[in-house]
């Protein structure tokens, strides 16, 4: 987030950054051969939000009305400035830094997790970092320490992205970071990010980063806790099945929709996938077992010795989990 003293706002000035951020979309594009959906959506939201285009500009709300300030959302219950502060940035550079930093992110993560379930904990994420950014100014104002935070004008996608940072940095394999040029164990990456964006840019929102880490850890720590499924993936996924379900005819001819792997098609020794020898989908490698028939990574040598209703029912277990 970035964070401003007062109501007004700086105006935007065209740098030719959102460009440059197109083009490197563009060539993330090239070298995968897809953006997940739910990361180029996330990108695409912002930006137009941003830019105000055409009919946005009279339809959206102006950056005045939605800046997250903990006294206003207290005082009217003010829900729109909650959400939507994240959505907005207050200029260029603010803009393509977050995202440039969630197209990186959101590939790693939506590859190997899904997008129904990457949008489910991004819209945990959100709720969670803001919620938290919003607790810690109000309990502030228990050392008298109120002007600072609790009247503080700030918008921006970081703190979602520093709860990201948490999340992506949880996992086995992360064992070290880089942090502009420092070499970081990974689980205090987000810790150090913190300090050194406060040191090198004192208008961030230091309550807004702080508040997304926290909501990072508390996510995982609410995930570890419970077994069973994110109710919200269950809905997002309901809802993404009847939206989708006259597009079904289609797969077996375009392949899959989702953005992560066709079936059937494409190079099995591509960068970063690796085929299923039993139902022949191409996974992300970051994947142990196959998404769709949940084969265990090079268990199975000879497809042959299942039957075609084993394959099906092997598909159908995944999807029942």
């Amino acid at each position: 987030m970035d964070s401003y003293g007062g109501v007004g706002w700086r105006g935007r000035v065209s740098r030719g950054m959102v460009p440059l951020l197109a083009l490197h979309v563009a060539n993330e594009y090239l070298r995968l051969g897809h953006i997940p959906p739910v990361t180029s959506g996330l990108i695409l939201t912002n930006t137009l939000l941003f830019l105000r285009p055409g009919p946005l500009h009279r339809l959206l709300p102006s950056i005045n009305r939605v800046w997250f300030n903990p006294h206003l959302i207290f005082k009217n219950r003010d829900l729109r400035r909650f959400f939507l502060s994240a959505f907005y940035h207050v200029n260029e550079p603010h803009l393509v830094y977050n995202m440039m930093s969630l197209l990186w992110k959101g590939i790693q993560l939506e590859t190997s997790m899904g997008s129904v379930e990457f949008a489910s904990m991004v819209a945990s994420l959100l709720a969670l970092s803001q919620g938290a950014t919003l607790i810690l100014a109000k309990s502030l104002l228990v050392f008298d320490y109120d002007s600072p935070y609790y009247s503080q004008f700030s918008v921006g996608f970081s703190g979602v992205l520093f709860a990201l940072k948490v999340v992506l940095n949880s996992r086995p394999d992360a064992d070290y970071s880089v942090v502009h040029g420092l070499v970081t164990p990974s689980k205090y990456a987000a810790w150090a990010e913190l300090l050194l964006i406060q040191l090198f840019v004192p208008d961030a929102s230091f309550l807004g980063h702080l508040g997304g880490i926290l909501a990072g850890i508390l996510y995982l720590r609410l995930r570890r806790s419970f077994s069973g499924p994110n109710p919200l993936t269950l809905l997002l996924g309901g809802f993404v099945k009847a939206l989708s379900w006259p597009l079904r005819f289609l797969r077996s001819s375009r392949g899959r929709l989702s953005g992560r792997g066709r079936v059937g098609r494409g190079l099995a020794d591509a960068g970063g996938v690796w085929r299923c020898p039993l139902c022949t989908f191409d996974n992300s490698e970051w994947l142990d077992a196959c998404e769709m028939c949940s084969t265990a990574r090079g268990t199975i040598n000879n497809r042959n010795q299942f039957s075609v209703f084993e394959v099906r029912q092997r598909r159908l277990q995944r999807f029942v989990r």
